[in-house]
């Protein structure tokens, strides 16, 4: 008797990809529970690479840019931001990992510091509402009366341009 799994989809790619949808074969996956399931069971290899890992079910993915992806913003009584990923779990928004990536996209560090995410348009947007312009071209946030400046990586462009 066969047990539920991977099965009917093991024989396929399965890919996250930048715009924060899962993939199999190209053909991305529409089933929000699906998508859910496979975004609450991503794990890391030693050497960086990614799997999904259910029950005793394990299947390789490709991930595209980050394993997961800041799908939402809220801004809190306190003037501090939650955030929400891909897999629905909310977090608070550490300020101090913004960064702006290649192509002028926004990223935090999630899950304690462990993952990197990329910001979606309608998250970006909403929390670009919070940015400040400092002196030249570079920008900060204002959290609880503290300003975080956004750093830029060395491929990182100097405005920005959600991806």
């Amino acid at each position: 008797m066969a047990r539920a799994g991977f099965y009917a989809i093991e024989s396929g790619k399965i890919s996250f990809q930048r715009d924060g949808n899962w993939y199999t074969d190209g053909e991305r996956i529409d089933n929000p529970r699906i998508a859910l399931l496979f975004s609450r069971s991503i794990k890391c290899n030693p050497d960086g690479s990614y799997y999904l890992q259910v029950a005793e079910e394990r299947a390789p993915i490709t991930v595209e840019d980050t394993p997961y992806v800041v799908k939402a913003v809220y801004e809190d009584d306190s003037g501090g931001f939650t955030i929400v990923t891909n897999d629905d779990e909310r977090e608070l928004l550490d300020p101090d990992t913004l960064e702006v990536g290649r192509d002028n996209v926004l990223y935090c560090r999630v899950k304690g510091g462990t993952f990197r995410a990329r910001f979606l348009r309608t998250a970006y947007y909403h929390l670009s509402n919070n940015f400040f312009t400092d002196e030249g071209e570079t920008f900060s946030l204002v959290v609880r009366g503290h300003r975080y400046p956004i750093k830029f990586t060395a491929a990182g462009g100097t405005g920005f341009q959600p991806a």
